[in-house]
């Protein structure tokens, strides 16, 4: 039985924001920042090119992403436009596409936050130096 195409679609936008979430979290946040140097440190120094490859996974929201659909895909059998394995190829490549359209919005807003951080910040010592003139 076949999905309707708005039902695929609102799947789509959805399950995209997993993917971006996780793809994100691993890639750049924090909490990953240990394994994520070690990764980076195995990127570039691994013998193999293959070692050097599969680390660069860990370090790159975008390559990240790809792994993230692909277990997504698993756990939910979400197929787009066709029912047979096409539909899983379909949905992959338009899974990764929208999660990485999302974090790039959201690097966007991150940046633009610290930005107006920074700002405030500034501007505050400036006010702060004048009142210690007065």
């Amino acid at each position: 039985m076949t999905t309707p195409i708005h039902i695929q679609v609102i799947w789509l936008f959805l399950l995209a924001i997993p993917i971006a979430c996780i793809a994100w979290t691993v890639t750049h946040e924090e909490v990953f920042r240990e394994p994520r140097e070690y990764c980076i440190k195995c990127s570039k120094e691994n013998k193999t090119i293959l070692g050097r490859k599969f680390f660069y996974l860990f370090t790159c929201e975008y390559c990240f992403s790809h792994y993230v659909t692909a277990v997504i895909l698993l756990l939910t059998n979400y197929k787009l436009l066709l029912d047979d394995w096409r539909g899983y190829i379909i949905a992959g490549f338009s899974l990764v596409w929208i999660a990485n359209v999302y974090m790039s919005l959201y690097a966007f807003i991150k940046i633009d936050i610290k930005t107006e951080r920074i700002e405030a910040d500034l501007k505050q010592e400036v006010l702060k130096k004048e009142q210690e003139q007065q």
